[in-house]
């Protein structure tokens, strides 16, 4: 049996002691982000009914396709955030709450929120 990650083991508490203040409800539903090393995710959640009303990654073909214009993690993180707009707007959501999970509020999960409220998200 091999070690927990450290790096891991602290995102963890960061992101319990970040999750006990923030909660999404079904006026203002909350805005999750996940990193990994190569992809980004970014959910729409309402904790109320504990659904996810929109989604958006770098892995879905729609996004995929043009991410081969844009280089760099930064500017594949920026289109997420557009695209999780898009779709909050679709389903007329306009106002959430940003949870990033525990990672510091730079580079990648910056680019996500900031293509989110560029395209009318407002938190």
């Amino acid at each position: 049996m091999g070690k927990t990650n450290p790096k891991y083991t602290a995102r963890l508490k960061r992101k319990q002691r970040i999750r006990k203040n923030l909660t999404g409800t079904t006026d203002r539903p909350r805005l999750c982000v996940f990193r990994s090393a190569k992809h980004i995710y970014a959910q729409i959640i309402d904790d109320t009914s504990g659904k996810t009303m929109a989604a958006a990654s770098t892995l879905e073909k729609e996004i995929a396709a043009t991410l081969s214009e844009v280089k760099g993690k930064v500017e594949k993180a920026k289109l997420v955030g557009k695209a999780i707009a898009e779709r909050a707007k679709d389903k007329g959501i306009v106002r959430v709450v940003f949870d990033r999970n525990g990672y510091l509020y730079h580079g990648r999960v910056k680019a996500v929120s900031d293509g989110a409220r560029e395209n009318g998200l407002e938190f």
